[in-house]
């Protein structure tokens, strides 16, 4: 018997009702079928009793049923703007990491240990806003300063990534950046001079939007999501557990990255 969940796609932004399960969701979102158009996906599972939020869930009960033919119903959008605001972190379960190809990879939350060392950071949000951001921030505090409602720009509630910025963390000037697969070097060097000699600039932009979709090669710890009031962790596994035990995932995701 098929049982409904309930999926909170983030690329893109979407509350989507389904009785596929997670894996054949993400192969369903990311391969798609006749009317979809093949692409990266990243979606959280949310308990399928959740009511939270101004969504028509009354649909669940009307669309979400068997076809005709006993097949499962792949998905019933529920709400497509300003999904990820309405729905707190503590309703968030599993994360969803699925290339375009259609395999998908589970993270679960992990305990968050706050960094201490100073260093620069290089972020890549994901959702609801996209761009690429230098800070000198750690995550949590990053998270913290983006959804700041007294500031003149935030967001309520994001999602975001910490990418490898290798020696340039430490020595933005002078750092090695041979291994760092990011456009305009020169730039984002400027950027992150510019936050350790203004410290009262916390944060910089460096692109307006990643064009080549999550950047899984260069991710550094894991995918955040958090407001002013709660904030969650979901560590990204390592190479060597990426080799051994997510080996077609992996090969996956680093030819979607930079194919």
């Amino acid at each position: 018997m098929h049982e409904n969940h309930l999926y909170l796609s983030l690329i893109p932004q979407a509350l989507i009702a389904s009785m596929l399960t997670p894996e054949e969701f993400g192969s369903y979102y990311a391969v798609g079928r006749k009317v979809h158009v093949r692409g990266e996906a990243m979606f959280f599972e949310l308990d399928p009793g959740y009511r939270g939020g101004d969504f028509p869930y009354h649909l669940i009960e009307e669309r979400c049923v068997p076809k005709a033919d006993g097949s499962p119903k792949s998905s019933v959008y529920l709400a497509i703007y300003r999904v990820l605001s309405q729905i707190p972190v503590s309703a968030l379960g599993h994360l969803y990491l699925v290339t375009d190809d259609g395999r998908t990879l589970e993270l679960e939350r992990a305990e968050y240990r706050p960094q201490t060392e100073a260093r620069l950071h290089l972020y890549q949000e994901l959702c609801p806003i996209s761009p690429m951001v230098a800070s000198c921030l750690e995550p949590r505090d990053f998270c913290r300063s983006i959804t700041d409602r007294s500031r003149p720009v935030s967001v309520p509630r994001i999602v975001f990534s910490e990418l490898e910025l290798g020696e340039l963390a430490t020595d933005p000037e002078n750092g090695a950046a041979n291994d760092l697969p990011y456009p305009s070097i020169h730039h984002l060097r400027d950027m992150l001079v510019s936050l350790r000699d203004l410290p009262e600039k916390q944060s910089r932009l460096v692109l307006k939007q990643v064009k080549q979709g999550v950047m899984y090669r260069t991710l550094l710890g894991g995918f955040y999501v958090g407001d002013q009031d709660d904030f969650a962790f979901y560590r990204f596994p390592d190479r060597a557990e990426l080799e051994s035990r997510h080996y077609a995932w992996w090969r996956s995701a680093q030819v979607q990255s930079f194919g």
